[in-house]
């Protein structure tokens, strides 16, 4: 369970993750070690899974965002969300309710490469339709969520 120091550090880090425990700390007013032991435990408890950069994907190549809507057969819809999770292009797979089963954002370099990954999809055993939408703009891509009023 998380409290609202917690909450304080992880915003700290959502803010910047390269902030050293000391700088974290004195932001907060609590000890270094409180610090360092705090996020240890998110760590172990898998509440922080890792720390990683934010990227504009668009200034490295990765220009079209696709977003797919997956009609799967019930018994394989576990294994199909597994299997696609695994592609370096797909940032998000979702198990969801409505009218398609399983929802995917991937990042292409170009159409080829989306009509490749599409056909790949549509060829998965339990499969039975995809509906592919392409962002044409690019809004609000925001990985984090605020989680204390600043």
């Amino acid at each position: 369970m998380v409290d609202d120091l917690d909450l304080r550090i992880l915003s700290l880090l959502q803010k910047n993750a390269r902030l050293s425990y000391r700088e974290i700390a004195r932001e907060l007013r609590v000890a270094v070690g409180t610090v360092y032991n705090r996020i240890k435990r998110m760590e172990e408890e898998g509440v922080i899974m890792g720390f990683a950069p934010l990227l504009d994907y668009e200034k490295l190549g990765f220009g079209l965002t696709a977003v797919i809507g997956v009609k799967a057969n019930g018994r394989k819809i576990i294994e199909i969300e597994h299997e696609v999770a695994k592609e370096d292009s797909v940032l998000l797979v979702y198990d969801i309710t409505g009218e398609y089963d399983i929802f995917v954002v991937a990042k292409f370099r170009n159409r080829a490469d989306m009509n490749r990954f599409v056909k790949w999809l549509l060829s998965l055993d339990g499969v039975e339709k995809t509906n592919t939408s392409v962002a044409m703009q690019v809004v609000k891509e925001e990985p984090r969520v605020q989680l204390t009023k600043d």
